[in-house]
């Protein structure tokens, strides 16, 4: 069966199978029970960007919650939820802000969302000081240094290079030169230090065409890609990985299309995510790129979460949108573990003692570092009927 083929196939089957659902989709595999039912209600507030650069994700997050609470009678196990949107804009004091009135003045048991990295580096001694919960569904910077509070249902941001290191110095033959290139975005050391620590490790020596280039897109958006273009071109690479957030992400890989032939083009699956790839449109075709998600994953999960998400929104859902709706998951779970003890220490101390996840992106688990201990796995951009899609092709890791 072709891929394309497969594709369809899962889709109707995942329709099909959707119809009807109101049962929970998403439940923890070794969670317990609560000793008593409980039904008082939770406060939750969602803290995601409704303005700024970044709103587009900051809907993908939402999309992703309310269609949990959607499915389950706007209750997390058995408790209704009283939720508080809040504005996490472009950042910084904003979301400072904005996290502080729902703590305060909402009064929040827990928190979920959060789509920048730099948002969630500001935000942590903040949490931690306030003790109430935050289960970060997208921004995951690397430098966390072990909160108590904060926990994450997406990645860490070090881990779409680390796959993709891997993958390639396993893959690609030595006598490949791999050009590695980014923007000066928060997430760009991460994700480069990542990538070429992994393919040091898996290749057993470095073979990069030259150091790799910063390119200050994130800080200045009017530069040109010109001259970055020539120097991949003139190191001779057959390899490129790059890192470039939002809209840098379109630019950078519009350039390469245009200048760049024979090369082939690894990214972490950010970057030809949603409305990016709608963006790129055929200049993105053949790249590949590494992710914790596709909506091709064929699990009883996904099939019926894809479906219900294709149904709400007329879109396929994201990885933003998928760790969003396991943030609702994880709570239903961690309430029903609570019993009747609502209070934030409480559910924070639940949300520890968690197993297994069943997942629309697999099965996964806390590891020590509060983050989902997962699989990755190896995109393409291809057609898809008419459209372009990020196209399901292997496994690449499970990262520890």
């Amino acid at each position: 069966m072709t891929q394309l083929a497969r594709r369809d196939l899962l889709r109707l089957i995942a329709a099909a199978g959707a119809a009807g659902v109101t049962a929970p989709m998403l439940a923890a595999c070794d969670s317990g029970s609560s000793t008593a039912a409980n039904t008082a209600p939770v406060r939750v507030g969602l803290l995601v960007p409704q303005s700024g650069p970044n709103k587009a994700i900051g809907d993908e997050l939402a999309n992703g919650f309310n269609l949990y609470l959607s499915l389950n009678g706007n209750k997390l196990g058995s408790h209704p939820v009283t939720l508080t949107v809040a504005d996490e804009g472009a950042g910084g004091d904003v979301a400072k802000s904005a996290a502080d009135k729902l703590v305060k003045q909402a009064g929040v048991q827990v928190m979920t969302g959060v789509a920048a990295a730099s948002t969630m580096s500001a935000l942590r001694d903040q949490i931690e000081k306030a003790q109430v919960p935050l289960l970060g569904t997208n921004g995951s910077p690397l430098e966390l240094s072990s909160p108590k509070y904060i926990w994450r249902t997406c990645y860490v941001d070090n881990e779409p290079g680390q796959s993709l290191g891997q993958y390639i110095g396993q893959n690609v033959p030595g006598n490949q030169k791999v050009f590695v290139i980014s923007d000066d975005s928060p997430s760009a050391r991460d994700e480069v230090n990542g990538f070429v620590g992994a393919y040091q490790d898996a290749s057993g020596q470095l073979e990069l065409a030259a150091d790799p280039l910063v390119v200050p897109l994130h800080s200045k958006p009017d530069t040109s890609l010109t001259q970055a273009m020539q120097q991949i071109k003139e190191s001779g690479a057959n390899t490129v990985f790059a890192y470039f957030a939002d809209p840098g992400a379109v630019a950078f890989i519009k350039a390469f299309h245009d200048r760049l032939s024979g090369v082939t083009l690894y990214c972490p699956g950010f970057m030809t995510e949603t409305a990016l790839l709608t963006e790129q449109k055929s200049s993105a075709n053949g790249v590949y790129t590494s992710l914790n998600y596709s909506p091709d994953l064929d699990n009883d999960a996904n099939q019926l979460f894809a479906a219900q998400y294709r149904k709400a929104y007329d879109r396929d859902p994201s990885t933003y949108a998928m760790a969003s709706y396991d943030a609702g998951g994880v709570l239903a779970s961690a309430l029903q573990l609570a019993g009747g003890d609502l209070s934030p220490q409480s559910i924070n101390a639940a949300i520890a003692q968690i197993g297994e996840i069943d997942s629309p992106r697999g099965t996964w688990q806390f590891n020590q570092n509060r983050t989902p201990l997962q699989t990755w796995y190896l995109r393409q951009v291809r057609p898809d009927g008419a459209v372009l899609s990020n196209v399901l092709l292997s496994d690449l890791a499970t990262l520890t």
